[in-house]
């Protein structure tokens, strides 16, 4: 898939709350609650414009039997896509423009996520130097299949940095 990288767009906030609700509705009180993450919850973050969406449940294996009704709405399934114990759900085709993530609430991954944006929110200068190093990427790999893998050591080094903010803090 192509690389689509653009500025932050205040209206990745609200398409995150229209598709909440509508999960909300189709998940009823298999959800716990629904955050949204990654790039585009950061209001100044270059991003591709693929709203990242987190639902927190009680049971994964619950998740697994709303797969149909999902697919109605125009997502596909792509399983735990890497990540043990999470469920990945795809919107858009070719033109991507939702990835759902399904976590049990005690899923160790959650707080990596949610730490790294809530970190952004409170650095600007660490928001504009991803954001360059982004543009950069993208200018040197037009593909996913080349940008995804680039990026790993810069979000890593990120994250530590979000998870020392975050202890720093308690």
């Amino acid at each position: 898939m192509k690389v689509r990288l653009t500025d932050y767009q205040k209206e990745w906030q609200t398409r995150f709350e229209a598709e909440a609700r509508l999960l909300k509705r189709i998940f009823g009180k298999e959800i716990i609650s629904i955050e949204h993450f990654g790039s585009t919850a950061v209001p100044g973050m270059k991003a591709k414009p693929v709203i990242d969406m987190m639902g927190l449940v009680r049971r994964i294996e619950t998740i697994d039997g709303y797969a149909s009704l999902l697919e109605a709405e125009g997502y596909e399934a792509a399983g735990e896509w890497g990540i043990e114990g999470r469920r990945l759900f795809r919107k858009g085709g070719d033109q991507r423009t939702h990835h759902l993530h399904f976590y049990q609430q005690d899923n160790s991954q959650i707080d990596r996520h949610l730490i790294l944006r809530d970190y952004l929110l409170q650095h600007p200068e660490e928001v504009e130097a991803y954001s360059r190093f982004k543009e950069k990427l993208a200018a040197i790999h037009e593909s996913t299949s080349g940008y995804s893998p680039a990026k790993k050591k810069y979000v890593a080094q990120l994250e530590r940095r979000a998870l020392a903010w975050r202890r720093d803090r308690e």
